[in-house]
């Protein structure tokens, strides 16, 4: 079975220079923890996670100390950290070095990649273009389904 029969051909992506409160939103509207990232010609780039787009705005340890150490402290911090951030681009968080698959590929090449590096989802590219993500669920499917 090849990656092409099990993945997502339509998958939630951002482009270079989008700023992370469109990341955000776009993470929160396609409810996926895992954008792909584009150039301006549509060529696959990397990705970025919502942890990427979390850790960016969680404070340190000595922030939180600095501001009097309780919980409180740290979300308002973390809010705070949000609104700055909110304009900015995403290119410094974005995770270019990304693991990929061609649409070709064998299914349980893809897996065996998944698992040994821990990634959730996928990016689909052939050519240089994104043309669509495997996540774990698109796997169980295809267990349940293929089987």
């Amino acid at each position: 079975m090849r990656v092409s029969d099990v993945m997502t051909a339509f998958p939630a992506y951002i482009r270079l220079g989008a700023t992370i409160r469109r990341a955000a939103e776009v993470v929160s509207v396609s409810e996926v923890g895992q954008l792909m990232v584009l150039d301006h010609e549509g060529r696959f780039v990397g990705s970025l996670s919502e942890e990427d787009l979390v850790r960016a705005m969680l404070p340190g340890f000595d922030d939180v100390t600095a501001g009097g150490g309780t919980l409180a402290d740290a979300f308002r911090i973390f809010l705070e950290r949000g609104r700055t951030l909110a304009d900015r681009p995403v290119d410094p968080l974005v995770v270019r070095d990304a693991a990929t698959v061609a649409s070709t590929d064998e299914l349980a090449r893809a897996a065996i990649v998944m698992i040994d590096r821990g990634i959730r989802r996928l990016p689909v590219v052939d050519d240089g273009k994104l043309v669509g993500t495997l996540s774990r669920a698109d796997l169980c499917r295809a267990v349940i389904y293929h089987s």
